[in-house]
């Protein structure tokens, strides 16, 4: 009677089914020497051979039953061990069988090589993979290099000779075969020695062989797809990135485009493990911000755009701006796609800009619009505080229109930059001073009154007698005359306030010019 291990019958003889389930059960519970009861007669089980499979794993029993207790000679002993011997044959077919067709539905064949001869036997599914069939292979070594692709073939030698030598544990390499109409196929041929002799040298080495040219080609053709992308990344000015920041704090540069060392001055290799390298090259007043828009971006998933500035050796401080979209990861992380781009002459030519709006061309002061956005900052700043005061100031060229009656407007041009570049040496930090149109000037001293705000004034004007515009030899004279006011809590604005110095002005000139008057 044989049972498989997991006590399932595969055949007995003509005893009663009922005594071959009975034994079943005894093999279940180890108990293969108590008599087996049926209703006929009681059967003896006169010997049990446990099956193994040549891994040593356990495949089934093989018992002999009979109705007398008894010994089992010399012959009958001989005669069990060669049924136990197909009885083993018998239950791996099966899985033999399975294996067969799982390898024949993969296209991968089988080989058997003789190491010492160089003889390779070869399943009918290898020869299958390069058109033979199953006479038309030979078995010499010579013949299976030979189907190599040339410039394969040392790589091949060297793989297999390396595993022979026991530098390896097993050969795998991936080479080309000549097919039987002429062309080549892509194969990843895998194998192992399974035998050596005393010396430890290879006597025999099975393995497999299967057809990857379907799978090299969609290799390749992401290889070219990868390669044009990089190009075309890399062609793009700028760094385009992709960025990952994980729940534990660290983050990553997944990619990074060639742009990567015009943007930071750096490799793609020395910020991809650790994207915090890069906080030395942010420059150190920007850096908590630009943090801190990307922490944003990563709690609301929305856009991420900043502006920062770098400081690179050698190149100084310039300007970058980040755009990019986070998505979030099934681990938590956050992911961005993105560029970062130099702004640094954007940035240029946005201070240029702003200067000329904001400036006054001729004598580098600021213009009416922006002195009025400074003075109106300047009274609310004295509107919040019980003990700031600021005076105001207004100065008007005595004679102007004289100066360029007589000499030009170059000249007048020319005395207009002299007392502007006079005025802004007189005027300290906290104080600012702006050209209000034609030869009018407006000064507002911070933390003064009018007693200090007439000091200045005075000062002011004997600063512009001692240096006079000299016209080659000759002297252009220029005076001033001044308006003095303060800015005050109850203003409602600070053309108020500048009204009344104007006014204080008016009187100065209507006075005999070159002279100070208060409100």
């Amino acid at each position: 009677m044989l049972a498989d291990v997991h006590g399932r019958l595969l055949g007995f003889d003509g005893l009663a089914r009922e005594a071959a389930q009975s034994f079943a059960t005894l093999l279940c519970l180890n108990a293969a020497s108590a008599p087996l009861r049926t209703r006929e007669a009681d059967l003896y089980p006169l010997a049990v051979v446990v099956l193994h499979a040549a891994d040593g794993a356990a495949l089934g029993w093989l018992c002999v039953l009979d109705n007398q207790p008894r010994a089992l000679d010399v012959a009958a002993r001989g005669a069990l061990d060669d049924a136990a011997s197909i009885a083993r044959e018998l239950l791996e077919r099966p899985d033999e069988r399975r294996l067969a067709l799982a390898i024949a539905g993969s296209g991968t064949g089988v080989w058997d090589r003789h190491v010492p001869s160089g003889e390779i036997h070869y399943s009918p599914g290898w020869k299958a993979l390069l058109g033979y069939t199953d006479d038309e292979v030979g078995k010499r070594i010579e013949d299976a290099y030979a189907r190599v692709h040339p410039d394969d073939l040392d790589y091949v030698q060297a793989t297999i000779s390396a595993h022979f030598d026991g530098h390896t544990p097993a050969y795998e390499v991936e080479h080309r075969l000549r097919h039987k109409d002429g062309h080549y196929i892509w194969v990843c041929s895998r194998g192992k020695v399974i035998e050596r002799d005393d010396a430890g040298r290879p006597l025999r080495m099975i393995g497999t062989t299967t057809d990857i040219t379907a799978l090299r080609s969609v290799s390749e053709q992401l290889r070219q797809n990868v390669e044009l992308l990089t190009d075309l990344t890399d062609e793009i000015p700028g760094m385009v990135f992709q960025f990952r920041h994980r729940p534990d704090g660290t983050s990553t540069f997944p990619y990074v485009s060639a742009g990567v060392m015009d943007i930071y001055g750096m490799t793609a290799e020395q910020i991809s493990g650790n994207a915090a390298v890069l906080h030395d090259r942010v420059h150190p007043d920007d850096l908590p911000a630009l943090l801190a828009s990307l922490d944003l971006s990563a709690s609301t998933l929305h856009p991420w755009r900043h502006e920062f500035r770098v400081q690179l050796p050698g190149r100084g401080i310039l300007w970058r701006q980040g755009n990019a979209q986070p998505k979030r990861l099934a681990d938590g992380s956050v992911i961005w796609h993105g560029l970062v781009t130099d702004v640094t002459e954007r940035k240029r030519i946005e201070v240029e800009l702003q200067v000329l709006a904001t400036t006054d061309f001729l004598t580098q002061l600021p213009n009416r619009r922006h002195f009025m956005q400074l003075i109106e900052a300047e009274l609310g700043r004295v509107q919040r505080s019980l003990t700031r005061s600021a005076a105001i100031l207004m100065c008007d060229l005595d004679h102007f229109k004289a100066i360029n009656d007589r000499w030009g407007h170059g000249i007048g041009d020319e005395a207009l930059r002299h007392f502007a570049g006079i005025l802004g040496r007189a005027i300290r930090r906290i104080d600012f001073a702006g050209r209000m149109g034609g030869e009018e000037f407006a000064i507002v001293l911070g933390d003064a009154d009018v007693s200090s705000a007439v000091t200045f004034a005075r000062r002011l004007q004997q600063q512009l007698a001692d240096r006079p515009l000299l016209l080659g030899c000759e002297r252009i004279p220029l005076s001033i005359s001044i308006g003095v006011a303060t800015l005050q809590a109850n203003d409602v604005s600070a053309e108020a306030a500048l009204s009344r110095s104007d006014s204080a002005l008016y009187r100065a000139k209507q006075n005999g010019r070159n002279r100070i008057e208060c409100d």
